[in-house]
């Protein structure tokens, strides 16, 4: 498995550049992976992102936008302006979480 340095953190990642170790992400890892697609986080983006964790360590995989919006509260309009053109893969690989199965 290939390594990368994020945040000052060396951590194990997929060939898409998705976290594989969940207890390996952290607050400031999810900022530098955020930056790096063009994402400026807000506190918004942060609820958003720690449900998505939270709902994994529950469910054991990465919610889709429409869980997003119907467990998470988070209207699949507002995951598109947060995190534009593919919210969930971005809301994923932010969160140091494997890439949903399906987009919604």
């Amino acid at each position: 498995m290939p390594t990368a340095t994020i945040a000052g953190q060396e951590v194990q990642i997929n060939d898409e550049g998705f976290l594989t170790e969940y207890d390996e992400w952290n607050e400031a890892i999810g900022a530098e992976l955020a930056a790096n697609i063009g994402v400026e986080m807000t506190d918004r983006h942060w609820e958003v992102i720690r449900f998505l964790r939270e709902d994994y360590q529950e469910k054991g995989e990465t919610a889709t936008t429409r869980r997003v919006q119907t467990v998470g509260g988070f209207p699949t309009k507002e995951q598109f302006v947060l995190f534009p053109k593919k919210p969930a893969k971005k809301m994923a690989y932010i969160a140091g979480l494997p890439k949903p199965h399906g987009c919604v």
